[in-house]
């Protein structure tokens, strides 16, 4: 497998567009206190990266879903698993996505946030899968626009592994299925 694999955006490029998308936030959210709002769990180390990077006062909340089910994709299908503790009314709220491929689960997520009154809220997104789109949403701040491959790395999982690659390797599932330790060797730092 690991000969199948193929780097994407090494550890170099994502933190270089990380420092990018926070000072374009840092800029555009200047005095305004925003929350930061990750879905749990993929988001979580772009969300801690982007906030290290920012040089503006900023809060961060959780919310975590299921909308795969265990599937490589989504079936449409949201729930709620764990909901924000903060309360968003009034506020400004930067949903923090990991990838965006449908739009689906976004379009529920910025609906059901939208409902709760937030003075303004906004997407930011690692990775934009636009070829697959079929909800319209709307995404401000952008990482990297993402071919139509099935990506792990950098809080993206294949079954709850490689979430701590540092880059974002492209892959085959099916090769994952029948060796789920073949990305092992990308986890070790090079010396």
């Amino acid at each position: 497998m690991e000969e199948g694999a193929r780097v994407l955006y090494t550890e170099d490029a994502i933190q270089q567009r990380v420092g990018e998308l926070a000072a374009e936030i840092s800029r555009d959210y200047a005095g305004r206190d925003p929350i930061l709002v990750s879905v749990l769990k993929g988001a979580a180390w772009f969300l801690a990266d982007l906030m290290k990077a920012t040089t503006i006062t900023c809060r961060m909340d959780f919310m975590a879903i299921s909308s795969y089910g265990g599937a490589e994709e989504s079936m449409g299908v949201v729930r709620i698993l764990q909901d924000l503790e903060l309360d968003i009314g009034g506020h400004h709220v930067i949903l923090v996505e990991d990838i965006v491929d449908t739009g689906l689960t976004l379009s529920y997520l910025l609906s059901t946030l939208s409902s709760r009154e937030p003075a303004s809220i906004s997407v930011c997104a690692l990775l934009d899968k636009s070829v697959r789109r079929i909800a319209p949403v709307e995404i401000r701040y952008r990482g990297f626009d993402c071919p139509d491959r099935f990506v792990v790395g950098y809080g993206l999982d294949y079954a709850e592994r490689y979430r701590n690659l540092r880059c974002i390797l492209e892959v085959d599932p099916q090769e994952l299925e029948e060796d789920p330790l073949a990305l092992v060797p990308h986890l070790r730092r090079p010396s």
